[in-house]
């Protein structure tokens, strides 16, 4: 099994979240197990989980707040008062669409004078298939030029050929053919045809990158290229394509 980091989507803003809730979370609520066990979920999976912890100390908790840190949690139902000593139960609802590999969500709990509390989460999301390469430069770009990148993709299991195509929203700025090829991918940094994986040599290229809404306000690059898979319907694979505007 491939371990990839979380999507291009979530990671950022996960990171920043978490380190600068870890430095002001109190203890006061402890979940037991200290951190859950998600499991290994399919990418597009949902996963209804349930937390128990224990207010440790002698004051009851308020809560005016619980909410999950990066993309995927909702529906969350939790108690308003934790009395002294007692037990709360979380739950809530984790989808793991755009989320790969090893993920660690956190659930923070957060009372009335404003102090968070946090769960802590994790687990593996399975992706159906693996990109050769997942992030591409455009350079410096300007409105109808051409760039075109050419990238390798299988399935994890190295057993069939993958079956993605553009999903409609990404094929507005982009285009993409794919050949059928057998790969050779016992290295990663050197993939090469002619092994005995099924897989595709895709040739993504641009369809007149668009520039709009907050686009408009910056001059790099940042375009998600989303494909789509009718064996895997739940799955969100995707690419990054970066650069700079002239």
């Amino acid at each position: 099994m491939y371990i990839i980091p979380m999507n291009f989507k979530t990671v950022a803003i996960a990171a920043a979240f978490f380190f600068s809730t870890a430095a002001m979370a109190d203890e006061a609520i402890r979940f037991v197990p200290e951190n859950y066990p998600i499991g290994v979920l399919n990418q597009g999976d949902v996963k209804h989980i349930v937390l128990k912890g224990a207010n440790t100390t002698g004051s009851e908790i308020v809560l005016e707040n619980v909410f999950g840190q990066g993309n995927g949690m909702s529906n969350f139902k939790f108690p308003n008062k934790i009395p002294a000593k007692g037990t709360v139960t979380i739950e809530f609802d984790l989808s793991t669409a755009d989320m790969e590999g090893q993920i660690n969500p956190v659930v923070v709990l957060v009372d009335t004078t404003g102090k968070p509390y946090t769960a802590n989460m994790d687990g593996i999301v399975k992706v159906p298939f693996f990109f050769g390469e997942k992030l591409f430069d455009a350079g410096y770009y300007a409105k109808g030029e051409k760039r075109e990148w050419t990238f390798y993709v299988w399935e994890t299991d190295k057993k069939n050929r993958p079956d993605l195509t553009l999903d409609p929203e990404s094929a507005k700025q982009f285009k993409m053919s794919a050949k059928p090829v057998m790969l050779n991918v016992d290295k990663l940094d050197k993939i090469k045809e002619g092994g005995k994986v099924p897989g595709l040599k895709v040739t993504l290229a641009t369809n007149g990158l668009s520039r709009e809404g907050w686009e408009l306000k910056q001059k790099s690059i940042r375009k998600i290229v989303s494909f789509k898979s009718k064996k895997y319907p739940k799955a969100t694979p995707e690419v990054l394509i970066v650069g700079y505007w002239k």
